[in-house]
């Protein structure tokens, strides 16, 4: 082994690493994007979770106790009820996690010391479950002695036994699915040019359209038959539920497929080659899992990160199937996540197309 030609292929080696952007990107941006997803926008502790109230009382210290409640930070006020079935009835469309109930009788209640106060929990996220706890055990005084332990009951909806399966499998259908569908559209292109195809596409009457639906259609009929896989294991293995249409769920992973296929196509457009689109794929991958809610409470990241995963497909999903499966909720309930998926997938698809015949020009 001779030094100068081992230091010559080192040398070799650390150019080329330097032309390629999409590497150099990686050792640079994967470290600082875990550091600060990790350090910055993930944060198990709740807060400012959308809570609905209904103050049947409406006295004075009915009202005090709810400004206490407030003054924790756990919840944030959306919604102004008349009575607990509104508000469960509010939890099953996703417009809260949790409900908070003041009975009439609140005062008399207290003073006898007995039940005064009623949280109503979304069972179908196990950290807001957890939050409802922290919240219970708070000393709400409401202008008095702070409530007795007896006197705060945690009523959970969906999933009371706190089971991990019911929170975790419906969230798993979109992981798989993002992680399949963006890594076997983003190679397509890149595929075809690599294999020498590309010149026969072009000489073809095929238009860029075509040739872009073309692809995408087959991957969706793919893409729901994993589904069916998943939800079939998941039923007959951890008993979870499909509380709502079954047709409703697949509509809802069928929208999932076509926006995470589009966006496949439109990194497929601007890679180099099928390692490169895969590289680029990650980037989009590991703030999907980080940032959705699946495995870290959405509500416990700051309002800026929030925003960024909206722009996420995969958070619109987790919101639609695990409302679907486990609150029984249907997608006409759920409309702001069915339009987000179909405007995500008409953007990313119309940008898909317009890459592509800049590429052929």
């Amino acid at each position: 082994m001779k030094p100068r030609r081992l230091l010559g292929v080192m040398v070799k080696e650390l150019r080329q690493m330097r032309r390629d952007r999409i590497t150099l990107a990686m050792i640079i941006g994967i470290p600082v994007m875990q550091l600060l997803l990790f350090g910055y926008a993930i944060n198990t502790n709740l807060r400012d979770l959308s809570a609905g109230f209904a103050d049947q009382a409406r006295t004075s210290a009915s009202r005090m106790l709810a400004r206490d409640i407030v003054a924790t930070g756990v919840v944030e006020p959306v919604l102004e009820a008349q009575t607990p079935q509104q508000l469960v009835e509010a939890m099953r469309r996703g417009r809260i996690s949790i409900g908070i109930v003041i009975p009439p009788d609140y005062e008399r209640r207290r003073a006898e010391g007995r039940e005064a106060l009623q949280i109503l929990v979304d069972g179908s996220d196990n950290a807001v479950q957890s939050a409802a706890a922290q919240l219970a055990r708070m000393p709400l005084d409401g202008g008095f002695k702070p409530l007795a332990p007896g006197a705060i009951s945690v009523v959970s909806f969906y999933n009371p036994q706190r089971s991990s399966a019911l929170n975790i499998v419906p969230g798993l259908v979109g992981v798989i699915l993002t992680m399949t569908m963006v890594l076997f559209t983003a190679v397509a292109i890149v595929r075809e040019r690599e294999r020498g195809n590309m010149e026969l596409l072009i000489a073809t009457p095929v238009t860029s359209a075509e040739l872009m639906i073309g692809k995408v259609i087959p991957y969706v009929v793919i893409g729901l038959v994993q589904t069916g896989m998943v939800l079939a294991l998941g039923t007959w293995l951890f008993h979870v539920p499909i509380g709502g249409s079954l047709l409703d769920v697949f509509f809802a992973a069928g929208l999932l497929i076509i926006a995470n296929l589009a966006l496949g196509l439109l990194i497929s457009t601007g890679a180099k080659s099928q390692f490169q689109a895969m590289q680029m794929t990650f980037f989009i991958f590991l703030p999907s899992i980080l940032l959705s809610g699946f495995m870290f409470p959405f509500a416990g990241m700051p309002r800026s990160v929030q925003w960024l995963a909206e722009v996420l497909p995969l958070t619109h999903f987790l919101r639609l199937i695990r409302g679907v499966m486990l609150r029984g909720a249907s997608l006409w309930e759920l409309w702001p996540g069915v339009l987000a998926l179909v405007a995500f997938s008409a953007v990313m698809m119309t940008g898909a197309i317009l890459r592509f015949r800049k590429r052929l020009d």
